[in-house]
């Protein structure tokens, strides 16, 4: 990046504006569609229904990812979804900062509750340091070997009280 500072926005889907909807539907297919080879439906109906969080380099989206409230993609957890960065911001840390504010996010809109979420399975040791374990066997999905990955919920920390 040329040091100028990102800008992270997080939006219900009726709030995008038309340029924004453009360009993560842009940054999603360059990236998924075109630079990973997959044929998939990206268009899932769960855009609508996900906060978006978006980190802007300028006018410039560098990253990108879909917080998807619980029971939606999963019946007993919340998710992350359609995590991706601009090819010419990887490899410089955005991708944990966007992991962990997706997770901040989720917390802070619906409450401290398991998020799972379906990783491509060479992404393993990323997001276990981020603190997701794997919770299925690998499974093909678009053409990508994925695994099922859960971060359990994590609790406020408290006080202990020793006795004496």
């Amino acid at each position: 990046m040329d040091g100028q500072r990102l800008i992270w926005n997080k939006k219900a889907f009726a709030s995008l504006s038309l340029d924004e909807l453009y360009k993560i539907l842009q940054l999603r297919q360059e990236v998924f569609v075109l630079e990973q080879a997959c044929v998939y439906s990206d268009l899932d109906g769960k855009d609508q229904l996900s906060c978006h969080l978006m980190a802007w380099h300028g006018d410039t989206l560098a990253g990108y990812t879909r917080l998807i409230p619980y029971g939606i993609s999963y019946p007993d957890a919340m998710s992350i979804g359609r995590v991706v960065i601009a090819a010419g911001f990887r490899g410089q840390g955005l991708g944990a900062e966007l992991i962990r504010r997706s997770i901040d996010g989720l917390y802070e809109q619906h409450g401290h509750k398991a998020i799972k979420i379906g990783a491509q399975e060479h992404l393993h040791a990323f997001y276990s340091r981020l603190g997701f374990g794997q919770t299925s066997e690998p499974y093909m999905d678009a053409g990508i070997l994925h695994i099922e990955m859960t971060l359990l919920p994590r609790k406020p920390l408290g006080f202990v009280r020793e006795s004496l």
